[in-house]
């Protein structure tokens, strides 16, 4: 690699990197200079647990001194633990393994199209609309873009994958008046992340499976960056009380390793036949290793019960932060540890102050920054990080 260049052979369809980074222990990274960072983009909520947990770091290990892939022509235990683990966790239904977030929505996708088969009896092209949110993300295939009403991710692929409508977040009405006798699913983010941490209003919610209800379509949820833990409940439409039909995850169940899974409701799994699906390394050993371990540590560890109780006062911090500096921050809004802090203005230069001043956050969408912690960080990690934001913040506009 050029040192001088460290870009040189990669695709240019990321921004230049401001930094490498070449070693992590639990909410702190280092950079090739030696500087160290708290980390609160967690790889975009990927690295629940920290860096390199040692119990996870030993369970990686050790099966990839046993066994790292079968293909699915075979069972491997793994898998069947994992599968078990997160029925259990979720509720009574199938699981389907794949190695991103990405992949686990165009599943979704296409478990709309089957519901929408069978509802016509058989008969393809009749019933296949799936309504999603406006500001939606779910993902950069080419059924994730047409699902993800964005400039900037269907800009240059079009024209796109048809059977598509969107309503407004948060307002039913809306979603009702997008129903018809085409529509075969709604399907929404519990939590846009990428769009600036919307969050869908219990209500909202709740509304949604009424009508999934009444017109025999199926509730299918996003919970790719908001599950597994980070809002305080193992996924995060359980704060509203409702049992989608299906759910994709991904980012934080492998703990820094690739996966991805979708949970469907057994009254919808047989859609799915030998042949109508398939991913060669979904549910390999090594990445439902990965996934159990950060499953067990979960339990272990109590880190859902952490997140409810050292979280209210981070959010609480956060808001009086806001109100320090009101001509910056508009407003502090999410859950748990998924939180969007509205600017007033484009979020790059002050993610690079903070970037900086030796934190790490991510970016959204509607100027927001988000702070993505690990579940394990500290009422001292949070406190860190507040406190970089004040310095930071208070010293906001840079001459």
């Amino acid at each position: 690699m050029s040192a001088s260049d460290p870009d040189a052979y990669l695709l240019g369809n990321y921004a230049k990197a401001a930094l490498t980074l070449v070693r992590g222990q639990g909410l702190r990274v280092w950079d090739t200079g030696g500087r160290e960072y708290l980390d609160f983009a967690g790889g975009i909520a990927v690295t629940g647990l920290g860096h390199c947990h040692p119990k996870w770091v030993a369970r990686v290990q050790a099966q990839t001194a046993t066994l790292t892939h079968s293909s699915n022509l075979y069972h491997n235990t793994p898998k069947l633990q994992l599968a078990q683990a997160l029925v259990e966790r979720i509720g009574p239904g199938r699981m389907f393994f794949c190695n991103s977030g990405a992949e686990a929505n165009e599943t979704l996708l296409k478990l709309a199209r089957l519901h929408g088969r069978a509802r016509e009896n058989g008969v393809e092209g009749r019933r296949y609309k799936v309504i999603c949110a406006k500001n939606a993300f779910h993902g950069r295939t080419f059924g994730g873009m047409a699902a993800t009403p964005q400039e900037k991710i269907q800009g240059g692929f079009r024209p796109m994958l048809d059977g598509f409508a969107f309503g407004e977040l948060n307002n039913l009405a809306s979603f009702e008046a997008l129903i018809d006798d085409q529509t075969a699913a709604i399907f929404v983010e519990t939590i846009q992340g990428e769009s600036g941490i919307n969050v869908a209003s219990p209500e909202f919610l709740r509304g949604l499976r009424a009508l999934c209800d009444r017109h025999q379509l199926l509730l299918m949820v996003d919970e790719v960056q908001c599950g597994i833990g980070r809002t305080g409940k193992f996924l995060a439409c359980a704060h509203s009380g409702i049992q989608p039909d299906a759910v994709g995850l991904a980012k934080g169940l492998g703990g820094g390793f690739p996966i991805g899974a979708v949970w469907i409701a057994e009254k919808f799994a047989s859609l799915f036949h030998p042949g109508s699906h398939g991913n060669t390394f979904g549910g390999n050993p090594l990445a439902c290793t990965a996934a159990l371990a950060v499953l067990e540590i979960m339990d272990e560890e109590k880190l859902i019960a952490h997140v409810n109780t050292v979280g209210p006062a981070f959010h609480q911090k956060l808001r009086a932060l806001a109100a320090e500096v009101p001509r910056l921050v508009t407003e502090v809004r999410g859950q748990g540890f998924m939180v969007g802090v509205q600017l007033a203005s484009d979020p790059g230069p002050v993610v690079a102050a903070l970037r900086e001043a030796g934190l790490l956050v991510v970016a959204a969408g509607g100027n927001v920054i988000r702070l993505l912690p690990a579940l394990t960080a500290t009422a001292a990690d949070l406190d860190a990080a507040v406190a970089i934001l004040r310095c930071v913040f208070t010293a906001w506009p840079k001459s």
